[in-house]
């Protein structure tokens, strides 16, 4: 099964030569390998969620909403908390507004942007290590996440240094969360090979040098057999929480256990939804800024 959902070859020349490329960043990516917590190690930890939690208040050109923050993913927590103090969300704007989805900001390049002008690239510099909870943390209307470059060039799921987005999405019926469920087990594999793959990758490197095919198929093997044996240990389901949540106020269950989820908007959620519905242009940005004005940490 699981050779059907990776495409080995292929996902070992692009790692390759993205490790090729750069060693400091084969480095990075080494010392900093994804936390992708399955079921079971959640369901051992009580919930830390409570502790070091921090609410920042975020007051927008249609009005004020507030967060909180996780104390359970420490680094988007204190990375998020490091931009409200330096300004750095101040004049940045609701870049990337969908129905039914999500909105995004954090990219600081919206703070001079002309109308029209194409939003969604800009950075501070650096990714997080992603702090994926699940199941604990999940999609449900109101999360709060991480952006993030596609799983092609980032295997780890590293985190944007410092764009977000607010879900809003739908409602779904346990038809189809049962659809989701199967693409959540598969989801998992796939994650969970891709850091066997990074873990091996000197390995992988050699034998291409080496001109290795064979060598390559066996490794490609013993992958496949260990992530399906981790599958097996920590199969992957939504709880009964998430279900009422994804039937009742709904969420993007699509999105769960691919980006950290890591706050939820806990009050002015009304503010959120004035922005989902504003008008947009073909690039999803609205035709009237929505900016942020100013954010601070809450007592």
């Amino acid at each position: 099964m699981l050779k059907k959902l990776i495409p080995f070859m292929a996902l070992m020349m692009a790692m390759a030569a993205c490790g090729a490329s750069s060693t400091a960043d084969k480095d990075a990516a080494a010392a900093d390998s994804a936390k992708i917590n399955t079921t079971q190690d959640m369901a051992s930890q009580s919930n830390p969620a409570d502790s070091g939690s921090v609410k920042v208040e975020v007051t927008t050109s249609l009005g004020s909403f507030t967060v909180l923050l996780y104390g359970d993913t420490p680094a988007h927590r204190d990375n998020f908390l490091k931009h409200v103090k330096d300004g750095t969300y101040e004049g940045t704007l609701f870049h990337r507004v969908i129905s039914n989805f999500m909105v995004q900001a954090g990219d600081p390049d919206s703070k001079t942007a002309k109308p029209g002008q194409m939003l969604g690239s800009g950075d501070v510099g650096y990714t997080l290590e992603a702090e994926i909870n699940f199941p604990r943390h999940y999609h449900k209307r109101g999360a709060l996440a991480a952006a993030r470059q596609g799983d092609q060039v980032n295997p780890q799921r590293r985190s944007s240094g410092c764009q977000f987005y607010v879900v809003t999405g739908e409602k779904y019926t346990e038809p189809q969360l049962n659809q989701f469920d199967r693409r959540l087990e598969q989801s998992g594999l796939q994650a969970h090979f891709n850091k066997l793959a990074q873990d091996n990758m000197d390995s992988i490197m050699a034998l291409q040098q080496k001109r290795d095919s064979a060598g390559l198929h066996a490794l490609q093997d013993r992958l496949i057999a260990e992530t399906e044996a981790w599958g097996k240990a920590n199969p992957l389901r939504m709880s009964a929480e998430m279900r009422q949540d994804y039937t009742t106020i709904g969420g993007t269950p699509h999105l769960d256990n691919e980006y950290t989820v890591f706050g939820e908007v806990v009050a002015g959620m009304d503010v959120i939804d004035k922005i989902e519905k504003v008008e947009t242009d073909s690039h999803d940005r609205p035709t009237a800024d929505v900016k942020i004005i100013s954010m601070k940490v809450l007592d």
